[in-house]
Formats: structure tokens, C-alpha cells, sequence
């Protein structure tokens, strides 16, 4: 069986990725270690690339790796890029970072609108490269909500449901959050490369 390598060892990402990858003829391969790649692009695409690349080289494997971020419009597309570092305590938590989030919003109006982002990229041994993108649109809520996913989903309000990004089940979130959209316009590609290999 073709193996490709999730280049992540952040948790909740790699269950959102086994869930949504779960439908490939693909063994899919963990870090053996953390290679600590430094996310300083200046795109989501050149960060999920970074990772990509350093996981391929090191492992020999197809690795796939992503860039994600929130971004609220009244603080000008913040925190973004740098959403998992969005403190200046390198040690805060995902409540750390969603608390910071609700102070900087305070004395704007709302609603606070915000879109999550994802930028995938599926990197060769060989160096070559290809992204695919999703995103989901919805606002801020002034108080969390939920107790599934990580990161902002207490916080993060999808307009159309009623629900937070928290409040869904993994079965839900695996059809319409930004990594869902971003995985399944992969899938072809995935599935012609596994197919050549």
C-alpha cells in the first residue's frame, strides 16, 4: 500500500486528517520525530510548503502539510498568518490565544465578521509541489461556545447553522471547515499520484 506522510504533530489537526484522508487507498504515516520547521513564509502557502518539503526530504515519503489561520476583518485580517502564535506568551494555550482574541475585539462594533483559511500543500521527494484552498466565512462570537475541535472553533460562529465551529460534531466539521474544503480538492490529485506511483 502507498504510504503519505501527515507533516504535523499537532493533534487535532491529525485527527481531522486521518477522518478526512480515511477514503484513500493510502497508508498514512505520522512524524517519527518533530523537525521543528520554522514557519517564517510570508503565505500560508509558503509555510504549509516549508513543512511539506522538510518532511518529504527527511522521510522519503509524499507529505502533506497545511498552513491555516483565522482572520477577522476589524483587526485588519488578524491574527492570520500567525494565528497558533498569536500571543506573545510562547507557551500560551489555544484559551491563552482565544482570550486575546476577545480583548483586541473589544472596542470594535460588531459583528465581528472572520473567515478560517487553509492552504494545503503535498510535497514530492523530489521537490515538486502542489496546493489546493478552503475556506469558510462566519463572525466572532463574544463568548465560547462548544467543546469539540481546538484552536478559535469555541468562538467561531457559522451564521447559516446557529452553531459554533465547537458545537458541530467531527462528522460535521469534516464536510465544511477550511482543512475539509482544502483535503477534498486534493483528492484528485492524491488519488492520480497514488495511482502513478
Amino acid at each position: 500500500m502507498k504510504r503519505l506522510l501527515i507533516a504535523t504533530t499537532n493533534p487535532g489537526k491529525l485527527v481531522e486528517f486521518r477522518d478526512l484522508l480515511g477514503d484513500l487507498a493510502v497508508e498514512l504515516v505520522l512524524p517519527e520525530r518533530d523537525l521543528q520547521v520554522v514557519e517564517n513564509g510570508r503565505s500560508y502557502a509558503e509555510n504549509a510548503a516549508l513543512k511539506a518539503h522538510a518532511y518529504a526530504a527527511a522521510s522519503g515519503l509524499t507529505a502533506l502539510a497545511d498552513d491555516s489561520g483565522l482572520e477577522v476583518d476589524a483587526l485588519d485580517g488578524a491574527p492570520g498568518l500567525y494565528s497558533a502564535r498569536y500571543s506573545p506568551d510562547e507557551n500560551a494555550s489555544d484559551a491563552d490565544r482565544r482570550a486575546l482574541l476577545l480583548a483586541n475585539l473589544q472596542a470594535k462594533p460588531r459583528p465581528w465578521t472572520a473567515h478560517f483559511h487553509c492552504t494545503l500543500a503535498v510535497a514530492q521527494p523530489d521537490g515538486s509541489v502542489h496546493y489546493t484552498q478552503g475556506n469558510v466565512y462566519g463572525e466572532i462570537l463574544p463568548e465560547e461556545r462548544g467543546n469539540n475541535g481546538f484552536g478559535y472553533d469555541p468562538l467561531f460562529l457559522l451564521p447559516e447553522l446557529g452553531r459554533t465551529m465547537a458545537e458541530l460534531t467531527r462528522e460535521e466539521k469534516n464536510t465544511l471547515s477550511h482543512r475539509a474544503l482544502a483535503v477534498h480538492a486534493a483528492q484528485p490529485y492524491l488519488q492520480e499520484l497514488l495511482r502513478l506511483r
